[in-house]
């Protein structure tokens, strides 16, 4: 009985043994599917020429005469806003000024002024020349674009003031309910402060917080959204503090 309880004992081991499944190894987990960052689309800056003097970036310093020195600008409009001088733009920076100055009066309460839009080669003539008699050729080169080098020939250059001429064409313009309207949005309508008080040595001319140059909204968003607050910093142009 001894023998066959033990011998029953160890078949039943055995079955024991041959019946327990066997482990069954855990699933690998699936790696993460990695997902590419999306492109972040850049600026294009040859997208339009610096060069044409037809095309709304065109660059124009003391370094870059327009080309041909005596353009005339294609689609010259008479500019619809309060002014000191019946201003003409071309069609689409006069269509932006239009909206720049109704802005100023829904959203501040201001009535803004045209003081100076586009001057012709012979007309800047007469400025330049004006301003070299009474102030001497050194302060006018300072003050006032050669014909030939002013971004007013472009008809997308325009000074603006306050309706009231408080400061017009003077440096206190900066510290104006308007002036600081102006700093502050312009660019959402295209337009550039071309002469900033901190970047003479780079456009070659004093603070001018009334002169605005149209750039075209693409790029005046993408200028205020990088800081960079001249067209000569933001192509990679030399700076122009003299003419060559």
């Amino acid at each position: 009985m001894a023998i066959g309880s033990h011998t029953g004992r160890a078949a039943m081991a055995s079955v024991a043994q041959t019946s327990t499944p066997s482990p069954t190894a855990a699933p690998r987990p699936t790696p993460a599917q990695v997902v590419a960052p999306a492109a972040v689309p850049t600026f294009d800056k040859k997208a339009r020429s610096i060069d044409d003097p037809t095309s709304i970036w065109v660059v124009s310093d003391k370094l870059r005469p327009l080309n041909p020195v005596d353009f005339v600008p294609p689609d010259l409009v008479d500019v619809p806003v309060p002014h000191t001088w019946a201003p003409q733009l071309r069609k689409e920076a006069s269509d932006a000024v239009v909206a720049l100055f109704a802005a100023a009066t829904s959203e501040a309460g201001l009535t803004l002024a045209s003081n100076s839009a586009y001057r012709s080669f012979d007309s800047q003539t007469s400025v330049y020349n004006d301003d070299v008699a009474a102030n001497g050729r050194d302060a006018a080169d300072s003050l006032t674009a050669r014909p030939g080098f002013s971004e007013h020939q472009t008809g997308l250059a325009i000074d603006i003031g306050a309706d009231s001429g408080d400061c017009s064409l003077s440096a206190c313009f900066a510290s104006t309910a308007e002036g600081t309207w102006l700093a502050a949005n312009a660019w959402r309508f295209g337009f550039l402060l071309r002469y900033p008080a901190d970047k003479v040595p780079v456009t070659g001319f004093e603070f001018e917080p009334w002169h605005y140059r149209y750039i075209g909204t693409d790029l005046a968003k993408e200028m205020h959204d990088k800081g960079v607050t001249t067209l000569e910093e933001f192509f990679g142009l030399p700076a122009a503090p003299n003419y060559g």
